[in-house]
């Protein structure tokens, strides 16, 4: 018996680039992972060099095929899953013009509302562009200027001479398939953030000739637009060499992130919902109808799926919040540290939060350490922790940590079930976060919903990028997945929690309520 075709799956992040071998049944066989580096530049830029992307994939690449060199013959495609909201200027040859602008780059912010400053406005953008905005694309640029169309607006005003000598503006996800086949293509959810595409056919996403001409991008700079199950063609021969891999070796375009983990969570059913928990977080839910809610800033927009949009649900920072924990509290390197030599302070977490009552002795914890984007748009927010006493102990915090986060997860809750019009008893969870099972158990008591634990959640984004090149190239089809994921746990609520779980989410709603004006003053 042979066995099944595999997928080289990309997992591109923000810290690292992740490379899996998976088969098509979603066996992973093996991975590799290196870090990127991340440039913060003196006028608030945040930037990665796509020159060393491409330095690290082929490298980490070539490390997993040495480890596994029998499996270069049954390589049968490449697929990608990338961080998203990147921009990265090319000329014809496809080679960066300059560093990729990444999705936490906000220096855009000025240029975008110089653009579509209007008599009448909302935050300096006209009301006529927003509903336009909202109508085609279902979405809106972000004000904060984090997104590709106030990039491309930085470009072509700070940076006149790289404008003008860019042949296309690509996305991170863009610009890998652009270095692996030669072919300038964005797929549907790639361009989304561009805010120049007619949305209102799930499959049939097309540039808007208006929406175009308003962005102040000329229109033969943007790429070609294709589905996330496309084959863009065959590897490079030179790379294919490189590599050891067939020439024959497709590759399919692939999708960011929280496009992949919907489709590696196994939700592909329409309102199937999965909770991701990694650096960010978000709740999200294959829809079959493309809607906006401005007031949670929810929306379904293009995804994999055909005949379908995702609704997502972003929170800024979930398991960041962990990692400042970690890096700033508990081990900050000063004269207070006293041990380094950790093997895994997560696991030491879970073990020390699971010795903790519900309600966390009455602490509780903030998660909005840089802003939030859902169920309040607010980057004036900050974390912190509340009712904090003599008798509490960093135990209580630890805890507390987990417990927040939940309890802003939860607060998505009641707007998705609205936005889909049913109530949702179970979440897949996949992220890093999901490893934990304390966590879990604290998302299921929090959320009074069943939380189902996908086994190895940490390869969702891989396994998603080779489930979508597995329907690329005709091996399954999106309705085989849900047999193909398997689960390591399911959690289901403790009745026992439920009053001071509905109490401590209570006082966390007001705390917003009571505070954000304060966070203004202080944020401004």
């Amino acid at each position: 018996m042979t066995e099944s075709p595999l997928i080289l799956a990309i997992d591109h992040g923000t810290s690292c680039m992740k490379v899996a071998l998976i088969r098509v049944d979603g066996q992973v066989v093996g991975w590799e992972s290196q870090p990127v580096r991340l440039y913060l530049t003196p006028d608030g830029g945040a930037e990665q060099s796509p020159d060393e992307w491409w330095s690290v994939l082929l490298s980490t690449t070539q490390k997993l095929l040495e480890r596994f060199p029998d499996a270069k013959k049954d390589v049968a495609a490449i697929c990608a899953s990338t961080q998203g909201e990147g921009t990265i200027p090319v000329d014809k040859d496809g080679h960066a013009l300059m560093n990729c602008i990444l999705w936490m780059d906000m220096r855009g912010e000025p240029h975008l509302k110089k653009q579509f400053h209007g008599l009448v406005n909302m935050g300096g953008v006209s009301v006529y562009n927003t509903l336009r905005w909202v109508t085609l694309t279902g979405g809106m640029p972000s004000l904060t200027g984090k997104d590709p169309s106030s990039h491309m607006l930085l470009v072509r005003d700070r940076f006149p001479e790289i404008y003008e000598r860019t042949y296309k503006f690509l996305n991170v996800l863009d610009y890998l398939n652009m270095r692996l086949t030669g072919r300038f293509a964005a797929t549907y959810d790639s361009i989304l953030t561009s805010w120049v595409t007619d949305n209102r056919s799930p499959d049939a996403v097309h540039y808007h000739a208006g929406l175009v001409q308003s962005s102040g991008i000329a229109a033969e700079k943007y790429p070609e637009i294709v589905p996330c199950t496309a084959v863009l063609g065959n590897l490079k021969p030179e790379i294919a060499d490189l590599l050891g891999l067939s020439r024959n070796v497709k590759v399919v375009a692939g999708a960011i992130d929280n496009t992949a983990a919907a489709i590696g969570a196994g939700t592909v059913a329409d309102f199937a919902a999965h909770l991701y928990i990694g650096t960010s977080s978000w709740m999200a839910a294959h829809v079959p109808f493309k809607k906006t809610d401005i007031a949670t800033s929810m929306a379904s927009v293009p995804c994999a799926l055909p005949g379908h949009y995702l609704l997502t649900a972003l929170q800024a920072t979930a398991g960041g919040n962990l990692t400042y924990l970690r890096d700033n509290i508990l081990y900050h390197k000063d004269e207070l540290l006293q041990e380094e030599n950790v093997p895994d302070i997560f696991k030491v977490l879970d073990i020390i939060a699971a010795r903790v009552p519900a309600g966390s002795n009455g602490v509780i914890y903030t998660p909005w350490i840089w802003g939030e984007r859902a169920p309040i748009d607010d980057r004036a927010v900050r974390a912190g922790l509340y009712n904090l006493s003599l008798r509490n102990t960093r135990e209580d915090i630890i805890r507390a940590f987990l417990e927040g986060i939940a309890y802003n997860t939860r607060w998505l809750l009641d707007p998705m079930q609205r936005f889909m019009g049913r109530k949702i008893y179970h979440v897949n969870i996949v992220g890093g976060g999901a490893q934990s099972d304390i966590w879990c158990q604290i998302f299921a008591d929090v959320m009074n919903v069943e939380i189902h634990q996908v086994a190895d959640p940490v390869y969702a984004n891989a396994r998603g990028a080779a489930w979508i090149g597995a329907v690329g190239m005709g091996e399954i089809t999106f309705n085989d997945i849900p047999e193909l994921v398997k689960f390591k746990n399911t959690y289901v609520p403790n009745p026992q929690n439920r009053n001071t779980y509905d109490s401590c989410f209570d006082i966390f709603k007001k705390i917003y309520q009571q505070m954000k004006g304060i966070y203004h003053q202080l944020n401004r």
